[in-house]
């Protein structure tokens, strides 16, 4: 005679009070370590946020025109390879024609089609089709009498974006639905916090380390708990977050220095170089190397604690070691698709850059160490490094948590009985169902101790009380503590 045993996961009644007295004990232990961490944060984002005075920083805003010049919008109604409306002064007056790519724009304020000038690079590139929206440098007021007074700009974007947003949003939503809605509100947060404290802080000089690391926090606090929900699996990922949130700016300030990594080489860095101001290029580095990393770590967190609180629901009686071995068989798995996923996704943003680097002759150990990939390599470094840390981390605080958070059910045991059906006997150890099962069995036990039974089952005097079954919404709240 075999038997078996297995543990419920779903009808399983509401919590004991005991169960509920160490899940409120547990979740007042990371409330007396997070509420201190996020009012020191808080005190700190209020010490370095930013006056909003950038009077000392000179910048010449590409898109600004002088009196009389101005951006227009039009439809493009065809191209042509021809000589270049911008040429035709210098033709009449003997000079070699020169060709290029002009296209006939519809302005959309009205009028006669026009004659703009493709810049070579967009037409060597993508070049401009009939139907494409631009935008081009209107200079016929300040030049009437000169033609090629058109010049392309730039391509109206505004359509595309807008449908790949609605897109992603209708997406995450009905996948994710109402969490999926949070999420992308935390996002739009997040951006909020960029650009209204650590951007500011980095124009006026503020301290790059502390405006990084303290607007993750904020980041990571508002987000994580807005998307998940506020409970003790969501504050077990937000303490395995902001600790490799410090080991990751640790490792930047270390990295940046020791580096080299001064910006240079970035065009736009370069100009930062000449607009005045008490910016630090280095600084800026360093704080984009604390940002950077934010959505793979949450992502590596939220994952952990979540297969922690899943394993313990599927087996409420596994040992605090099990679980860490099962989690972290899940963490590994983690560590190696991410790592890689990191490295891809910043070499197909320096993709232009690996290109030009790969037709230089220089050997491939001094290439990868160039200035021009330096900032690159050592970005998926140290943001590897903290998420890699991270993920033990955030395992075992789960596991700490999940013992005294976790919902404790009862035991159900399943064992053989005469005629091939079977017992379910709950709240009793494996002896006593081993011991009932073999009374109920025909020609087993003694004679004088054979327990009565009807259809192979055994007759209680008392049918055994039913547990209410909670509400869905009731049963969620119980597990995520």
């Amino acid at each position: 005679m075999g038997h078996s045993h297995s543990h419920a996961t779903e009808d399983q009644g509401p919590p004991s009070a005991e169960t509920l007295a160490a899940r409120r004990k547990a979740n007042l232990l990371l409330a007396a370590i997070l509420l201190p961490i996020t009012v020191l944060t808080l005190i700190g984002m209020i010490a370095l946020w930013p006056s909003g005075d950038s009077t000392g920083v000179a910048v010449t805003d590409p898109y600004a025109t002088a009196p009389g010049v101005t951006f227009d919008v039009g439809t493009v109604q065809r191209v042509a390879i021809e000589t270049c409306p911008s040429s035709a002064a210098a033709v009449e007056a003997g000079a070699e024609a020169q060709e290029c790519m002009v296209a006939y724009t519809q302005p959309e304020a009205g009028g006669s089609p026009l004659q703009v000038e493709v810049t070579p690079e967009i037409a060597q590139s993508r070049g401009v089709e009939a139907g494409d929206k631009i935008r081009y440098l209107n200079l016929s007021e300040i030049m009437p009498d000169q033609p090629g007074t058109f010049i392309f700009v730039d391509f109206v974007r505004s359509i595309p974006i807008v449908l790949l947003a609605v897109l992603y949003a209708v997406v995450v939503v009905s996948v994710a639905r109402w969490r999926g809605f949070r999420a992308m509100l935390g996002l739009v947060g997040g951006f909020i916090v960029m650009a209204q404290f650590i951007l500011p802080g980095l124009v006026e000089g503020k301290p790059p380390l502390l405006l990084g690391l303290i607007g993750s926090i904020v980041i990571m606090v508002g987000v994580l708990y807005f998307a998940h929900g506020f409970s003790a699996r969501t504050s077990t990922a937000l303490l395995g977050t902001l600790f490799g949130l410090g080991i990751t700016a640790v490792m930047s300030a270390w990295a940046t220095d020791a580096a080299y990594l001064t910006g240079v080489g970035d065009e736009d860095t370069y100009q930062l170089v000449n607009m005045g101001g008490q910016m630090s290029l280095s600084g800026i580095i360093m704080c984009g190397l604390i940002i950077s990393g934010l959505g793979v770590l949450n992502d590596v967190t939220i994952t952990q604690s979540s297969a922690v609180w899943e394993m313990y629901e599927l087996a409420p009686g596994a040992s605090a070691k099990r679980l860490f071995t099962g989690a972290m068989r899940v963490g590994r798995d983690h560590i190696a698709s991410t790592v890689y996923t990191i490295a891809f996704a910043y070499a197909g943003a320096a993709l232009p850059v690996l290109i030009l680097v790969s037709l230089y002759e220089r050997p491939l150990f001094d290439t990868l160490t160039s200035g021009e990939l330096a900032e690159e390599i050592v970005r998926t470094l140290v943001g590897s490094i903290g998420l890699v840390l991270a993920i033990p981390v955030t395992t075992l605080i789960a596991v700490l948590v999940v013992k005294a958070t976790g919902i404790r059910r009862t035991e159900e045991v399943t064992v053989g009985v005469a005629g091939g059906e079977a017992l379910a006997v709950a709240g009793i150890d494996r002896g006593q169902a081993a011991e009932r099962a073999h009374l109920t069995n025909d020609g087993g036990g003694s004679p004088g101790h054979k327990v009565p039974t009807q259809h192979g089952l055994p007759i209680r005097d008392e049918p055994p009380a039913q547990p209410e079954l909670p509400t869905r919404r009731g049963r969620r709240r119980a597990e995520e503590g």
